[in-house]
């Protein structure tokens, strides 16, 4: 089945044409390079994984429930509009928010997998070029692993988001080989990974958990990646070179914030438009999403100051959206922790195959016996 048969709206065009700038740089300076990120290089080769092998797709998965967790995690819930919704219309605000949610991160990842191959491209050592090249691998099968999951569980699709798209022309249209990094590995793929790590903590179904955590393990190396590449070339930057950055930070940090209000989901429900602002009320408003909106900027607001980004006003934009004090987690930590999750995960699946293994092996020894 075509995905655009999925599209719940009809998407503009089968494709998108992003005109890009800038230069195509080869270097003939074949040394080792950087210690660190030949070391993240050689992870990344390490770590490469088949999403059909890796993922058991046999497991089912409930269109109306593909999370299993509470709808007081939706934005209405308990609100008048809430209480005049059928069964059926609750039904299909969870299949169309959870469709809408997976649809932006399989169009992320294809953003994600050019923005890496036009760093491979674009940027001038060669050490960067070869981890990125290990990470347009990585994107390429979380974009299958994402279609999979929506085309054969969910059974529908949105097209990509208005922000995000925006986000994405702004990236891949700019001259500045550094900007796919501070645009995607800095705040499209920061924002992803915190998206990913609360879905993954809070799901308890296994289906999701599982491409959840193993994706979440290969993006954890590629913020590293651009936290070590900027870091570096952020230093040598003049004053009037860190604002523009700044500025770009700033514009894609509302744009990202507004993208999570998912109003295309709501608007293509039947809702009249006064319910309609009625739900973006309620979306504002609601207690968990503020903190769902504050915990998705938990991987951009350390690592925009990791890399050398971070006067007053920028200071200053991250305290009006109340996300400043984000400025103070670990991003070591919480890339260890996605990659033990991932590992344990694999650990507890293919311990319980082996018992189930060992379980047949006794059971055709015990019929032989008898």
């Amino acid at each position: 089945m075509s995905t655009h048969d999925l599209y719940t709206i009809p998407s503009e065009l089968s494709t998108w044409d992003v005109d890009m700038a800038g230069a195509s740089r080869f270097t003939w300076e074949y040394d080792e390079g950087r210690d660190r990120m030949l070391a993240l290089y050689q992870k990344g080769k390490d770590k490469q994984w088949d999403s059909t092998k890796r993922i058991d797709w046999d497991l089912e998965v409930d269109p109306y429930n593909v999370l299993g967790i509470p709808d007081t995690t939706i934005a209405i819930y308990d609100t008048p509009l809430w209480h005049r919704l059928g069964p059926q219309q609750r039904q299909d605000v969870r299949l169309h928010g959870a469709a809408w949610q997976f649809s932006q991160f399989l169009h992320g990842e294809q953003g994600a997998m050019i923005c890496s191959a036009r760093i491979v491209e674009s940027v001038p050592d060669l050490d960067s070029k070869f981890y990125a090249a290990t990470q347009t691998m990585d994107e390429a099968r979380h974009a299958e692993t994402y279609a999979r999951f929506l085309q054969e569980k969910v059974g529908l699709a949105y097209p990509i988001n208005e922000h995000l798209k925006s986000l994405l022309d702004s990236t891949l249209g700019d001259s500045r080989w550094d900007m796919p990094y501070l645009g995607m590995q800095v705040l499209i793929e920061g924002l992803a990974l915190a998206a990913f790590g609360v879905m993954r903590d809070i799901t308890t179904k296994p289906l999701p958990k599982q491409i959840l955590a193993y994706v979440m393990q290969d993006e954890a190396r590629h913020v590293a990646f651009g936290r070590m590449a900027l870091r570096d070339y952020y230093k040598n930057l003049s004053e009037q070179e860190l604002r523009e950055r700044e500025d770009f930070v700033i514009e894609g940090c509302y744009l990202m914030r507004d993208r999570l209000r998912g109003a295309e989901s709501w608007e293509h429900l039947g809702l009249s438009k006064a319910e309609t602002d009625e739900v973006m009320r309620a979306t504002d408003q609601s207690d968990y999403l503020r903190l769902f909106r504050s915990l998705l900027f938990s991987r951009i607001v350390p690592c925009v100051k990791d890399i050398g980004l971070w006067s007053p006003r920028l200071q200053q934009a991250y305290a009006d959206m109340g996300v400043l004090e984000m400025a103070g987690q670990s991003l070591d930590a919480l890339m260890k922790q996605d990659e033990d999750i991932a590992d344990k995960l694999d650990e507890a699946r293919f311990a319980e195959e082996e018992a189930e293994r060992h379980a047949e092996v006794a059971d055709t020894i015990a019929l032989g016996s008898a």
